[in-house]
This record gives structure tokens, C-alpha cells and sequence, in this order.
């Protein structure tokens, strides 16, 4: 399995980004993918989900409504696009597949992760 993430970067606040993924290893299409974040010295966040198919997403109170996920299964790619940054959205953010088929998951249990890529929202 491999997930590269991509679009990381400085940000200034209510700015936006639109962070890549793309996976390589695993049929992608039978796997729930999800973005998940780190902040400095916190813990692992879960922020948004969307299954296989795509037909449905779903998002961690923190973004919903400024970020949106969506998925590609020709490209075997997952995007987050991400509005209306804010300071305490810097954080490493990570790509993930769920560790089993045909899941739904929602929070940072049981999916594998990237390497990640540092979005930092700063004026």
C-alpha cells in the first residue's frame, strides 16, 4: 500500500488549499479513504470520510461546511479541498484507507496512514 499526499503548504487565515492523494497498492474502489490530521503536540484527528463508491462523505464537526472530500476511482486519487483556513488548522494532514473492505470509518481507528503533508495557516 502506498498513500502520497500533496498541496500542503502556508496558508494566510480564510485562505484555501486542496490537498491530493494518491494510492497505489490496493483496489482502491473497495476501500472507505479519509483525511486525518496532527496538530503540534496533539493527538490524531479524524476529518472527513468518503466511501468506496463515493456516493457518501462524512465530516468531523471542526470542518464541516469549510473543508470537502471526494474521491476519484479512475485516478485512484482522494482530494480535500479545504476553505476558510483558520490558525488552529495547522497541522501535518494525512491520507487513509480504512484496513478492511467495504467499511465505513470515522474516526483514526483502524485505517492505514501517508507520510503526510504539513498545512501551516499563518498571517
Amino acid at each position: 500500500v502506498q498513500l502520497v499526499e500533496s498541496g500542503g503548504g502556508l496558508v494566510q487565515p480564510g485562505g484555501s488549499l486542496r490537498l491530493s492523494c494518491e494510492a497505489s497498492g490496493f483496489t482502491f474502489r473497495q476501500y472507505t479513504m479519509s483525511w486525518v490530521r496532527q496538530a503540534p503536540g496533539a493527538g490524531l484527528e479524524w476529518l472527513a470520510s468518503v466511501i468506496g463508491n463515493g456516493g457518501n462523505s462524512y465530516y468531523a464537526d471542526s470542518v464541516k461546511g469549510r473543508f470537502t472530500i471526494s474521491r476519484d476511482n479512475r485516478k485512484n486519487t482522494v482530494h480535500l479541498q479545504m476553505n476558510n483556513l483558520r490558525p488552529e488548522d495547522t497541522a501535518v494532514y494525512y491520507c487513509a484507507k480504512a484496513n478492511e473492505r467495504w467499511v465505513i470509518t470515522q474516526s483514526t481507528a483502524n485505517i492505514e496512514r501517508g507520510r503526510g503533508t504539513q498545512v501551516t495557516v499563518s498571517s
